[in-house]
């Protein structure tokens, strides 16, 4: 198991907080889509809890169908600051897909994770790192001096088994698939709050 302690249920957000990130993902992705300058947020209207600094990523879908995820492993900005920059990163800055196009927008299924602070990992070798892995639980974050890469927890409905979860996060961090058996990496686990578009 992960030595480190489960998000407590009064950490999440209400559904009124939900609710409103969504909103400010929706409206920030209509605007960056369209070309606009994104609405200035007065902070000090919002929920302590979402004036804080949060990290989020932020996964755009079409009929299921990723159309691109960005997003930060550590707090720095206010949460609704984070989201907003997201929602219009994964629509025009993740390399592996085009730009969303307006015409798009309507199709467009909006999921936003936020995170819990990354805890490193203590393992022995690469089965107890197998058997310390929670699948469908933690999100993974793995460090190989500057290289970096991460798969959030739900990447594990597609990738259920935890050698090949591993090997295709190297692969993302652009080394060979078998790193994690070779050498000993940093190993990082995190939960997430989903929230989704209805």
């Amino acid at each position: 198991m992960s030595d480190y302690p489960a998000i407590l249920e009064s950490e999440n957000l209400t559904g009124e907080e939900r609710a409103t990130l969504l909103r400010l993902a929706r409206q920030a992705l209509e605007e960056g889509v369209r070309g606009r300058p994104l609405t200035r947020l007065k902070l000090s209207k919002f929920p302590a809890r979402l004036r804080q600094p949060g990290a989020t990523f932020v996964t755009l879908t079409i009929a299921g169908q990723l159309r691109g995820c960005i997003g930060s492993l550590e707090p720095k900005i206010p949460l609704v600051e984070d989201v907003r920059e997201h929602a219009v990163a994964a629509a025009l800055d993740d390399y592996r897909f085009p730009q969303v196009h307006p015409e798009e927008l309507p199709y467009i299924h909006i999921e936003i994770s936020r995170l819990t602070t990354p805890q490193q990992l203590d393992y022995q070798d690469p089965e107890d790192l197998l058997r310390r892995l929670r699948p469908g639980v933690d999100g993974v974050v793995i460090k190989d001096g500057m290289r970096r890469a991460t798969f959030l927890p739900q990447v594990w409905e597609k990738v259920p088994e935890p050698d090949i979860f591993l090997s295709m996060l190297c692969q993302k961090m652009g080394a060979s698939g078998d790193l994690w058996r070779r050498k000993k990496l940093e190993v990082f686990v995190y939960r997430v709050e989903e929230i989704h578009e209805s």
